[in-house]
């Protein structure tokens, strides 16, 4: 029998739980709340940890405020540690810029937050919630096997043999997207010929809440400080309480990348405080490394018949900025609010002027966003004296040309 739903969700991850969890409460003209199914691959409802991992996440001002608003920060804010400051250098040159949150009215410029913390927080929340109004149905663990797309609804085949319908489709899984590639949406995709070496480490002068980002020749590398009650993953030694934690994301080359991923523990230290300078003392302890290619991934459509991509199943960005995720996030604020428009009007929320509405409104951010990170890689991975000369200067004129800094910041900030 065919189970019929007003929306369907492809991807239980994070993108997909919030985009319950922002619909959870949305009424319908009858007054029903609508009705919500979730296909996730991974059986998240009795093992989260498949999908939430232990990567660590930078959440924007702007992000808090959405989870605040959705009654998740109010579990997640003793352990997302605040962004207070900004340190952005150029490794053995001159150019440096301070970014301070005092200065732009904001007691943080952001927060970090393990995903394995966040993925819990959304899914005890959208339990709670599912509690109350019995409108949210989860297919875990299943997977979308075909798609069949009708005028006024979508049809869904799974894995199980079950078959759904829906009036709208929304694809938050991820880069391999199976709805993505089901509706035949095209990509362009740019190999940067980097991967992202991460782990957790302690070291010996307090982050204080400053983060760092440290230009060097092979890449950059990101400091991000970590809550005191954040652990120190797969690590033979015992970590002194006095230690400061921080998140580690180390932009090398491939083949560098995982020379140091197998380089004993002593030796990773050594080869760090070389790259990284001296700016949190030596680094005492090292957590678990883990290696995650780079890649920029952009859809060439937003939207298809009764179906939109979300998060990054729509775009899979560079880390140098943190902005990834966040910027995910303000598609599911944005879909959120569109859907509750049309429910508030009684429309169709899977009609192509909706869909072409979120399309639109979306594209300028996605362009922005994308343009910065694709620009900064290109621009501080090459080592050629016009463009280091070139961003160093960039760097000064930022540190001390407030309007220009303002715009980045908020920007970085998610507004």
């Amino acid at each position: 029998m065919k189970k019929e739903f007003d929306i369907v969700i492809s991807g239980g991850g994070l993108s997909g739980t919030l985009m319950a969890l922002s619909l959870s409460d949305s009424i319908k003209a009858d007054g029903q709340h609508l009705t919500i199914a979730i296909v996730e691959a991974n059986p998240i409802l009795t093992d989260a940890s498949l999908t939430f991992d232990d990567r660590v996440l930078a959440l924007s001002h702007g992000t808090a405020s959405y989870l605040e608003s959705l009654g998740v920060w109010q579990s997640l804010k003793n352990v997302a540690e605040p962004i207070k400051n900004i340190h952005i250098s150029d490794r053995g040159f001159y150019g440096k810029a301070r970014l301070y949150a005092k200065h732009h009215q904001v007691n943080a410029l952001g927060f970090v937050v393990e995903m394995s913390l966040l993925g819990q927080a959304l899914l005890a929340r959208l339990k709670e919630k599912n509690n109350k109004s019995a409108n949210i149905t989860w297919f875990a663990p299943d997977k979308i096997s075909d798609i069949t797309w009708q005028e006024k609804h979508v049809e869904l085949t799974l894995d199980s043999s079950e078959n759904l319908s829906a009036k709208l489709l929304l694809a938050c899984d991820g880069a391999h997207s199976i709805c993505r590639k089901l509706a035949n949406i095209t990509v362009q995709e740019s190999d940067y010929n980097q991967s992202a070496l991460i782990a957790n480490v302690s070291t010996a002068i307090n982050h204080n809440n400053l983060a760092f980002e440290r230009f060097t020749e092979t890449g950059p590398i990101a400091m991000l400080p970590l809550s005191a009650q954040t652990t120190i993953r797969n690590t033979s030694d015992t970590s002194n309480s006095n230690d400061s934690r921080c998140s580690l994301v180390w932009t090398l080359p491939p083949e560098q990348a995982q020379d140091m991923s197998e380089l004993s523990e002593s030796q990773f230290k050594t080869e760090l405080e070389r790259a990284f300078g001296s700016w949190l003392g030596a680094i005492t302890h090292i957590g678990k490394r883990a290696i995650y290619p780079l890649k920029l991934l952009t859809a060439n459509e937003q939207v298809f018949h009764r179906m939109a991509l979300i998060g990054n199943a729509s775009h899979t960005i560079h880390p140098i900025a943190g902005q990834g995720f966040n910027l995910g996030v303000r598609d599911v604020s944005q879909m959120a609010m569109l859907i509750n428009a049309a429910l508030k009007n009684d429309t169709d929320i899977g009609s192509f002027a909706a869909l072409s509405e979120y399309a639109m409104q979306r594209k300028q951010d996605h362009q922005h966003v994308i343009g910065l990170t694709d620009s900064l890689v290109t621009l501080f991975s090459n080592q050629l004296p016009p463009l280091v000369a070139g961003r160093n200067i960039g760097l000064k004129v930022m540190n001390y040309f407030t309007p220009l800094k303002n715009a980045i910041v908020r920007k970085t900030m998610g507004y």
